[in-house]
């Protein structure tokens, strides 16, 4: 893996923190030149700041806006010439009963999370298939197992997997491979933008941060499964047993996953 990001190009959306952020400090390593995008000027500069690296380059795009999407690639192919490489990291959060929940905030994630996607594949497509290079998504284990209290979250992430298994095994003998990942719950700052009931930044974390996996052991996982063009990649040993257990007994994990998420602080089920 060592030499395997060499001379390519990678694009890495929501790039200015988090797993995103990781992975931008992760693949420079590598000798890679990565492009980035996030929707704040602010953070971009502090990224390229903190950075410092020419083979860096920084672009504000809000992924929900296809027009975003559309200029950010462009912008990619035309300052780096090509793209080898799009990691769709952008990615909102939610925690509020459906019952409470303002219908607007679905369609948030949804823009964000699926359409997002969507976007920057379709305009990311041409030149990754030209260098039969690598898509891949930031899902979530709630791509496989539908949680309580984040319904649209869950909603987005399924959607995210079916697509990117669709186009999976459309490129089978493309040589372009597609892939997912699932990251179990990692510090960052997800679930401090997560909306609540109306839409708003609920500002607060539920979860001990400092017990998580962190986003840079994140970003190494994932740089690691992209050099060995694997299909999926599911992270922390409670990720990989709620995606067996939701195959093997999902009616016992129905009982299993509320429990679990009632006893969060502050939950919306108790």
């Amino acid at each position: 893996m060592k030499t395997y990001f060499q001379n390519k190009t990678v694009v890495i959306t929501g790039g200015s923190s988090g797993i995103g952020k990781a992975l931008v400090s992760e693949l420079l390593t590598h000798g890679a030149t990565i492009a980035v995008c996030g929707r704040k000027q602010n953070a971009l500069d502090a990224l390229q700041q903190e950075i410092n690296n020419s083979s860096l380059f920084t672009f504000v795009a809000d992924v929900s806006v296809e027009a975003d999407c559309k200029a950010f690639i462009d912008a990619t192919i035309a300052k780096f010439g090509k793209i080898d490489i799009l990691i769709n990291n952008a990615g909102i959060s939610m925690r509020a009963l459906f019952r409470d929940l303002d219908v607007s905030v679905l369609k948030s994630l949804m823009d964000i999370n699926f359409w997002g996607t969507v976007y920057c594949t379709k305009f990311a497509y041409p030149s990754i298939l030209a260098n039969k290079g690598t898509i891949v998504g930031v899902s979530s284990i709630a791509g496989y197992r539908g949680l309580p209290a984040r319904t649209g979250y869950s909603a987005s992430k399924f959607a995210m997997q079916g697509f990117l298994e669709a186009l999976r095994t459309e490129n089978l003998h493309t040589g372009v491979n597609v892939m997912w990942v699932c990251p179990g719950f990692t510090a960052s700052n997800i679930r401090n933008t997560a909306l609540n009931p109306q839409g708003q930044a609920q500002s607060e974390t539920p979860l001990d941060e400092g017990k998580l996996m962190s986003a840079e052991a994140v970003a190494a996982e994932i740089a690691k499964a992209i050099g060995k063009r694997k299909r999926t990649l599911v992270l922390t040993g409670q990720g990989k047993l709620t995606v067996l257990l939701s195959k093997l007994f999902p009616g016992f994990l129905d009982g299993m996953v509320y429990n679990h998420f009632k006893k969060e602080p502050g939950s919306p089920l108790q």
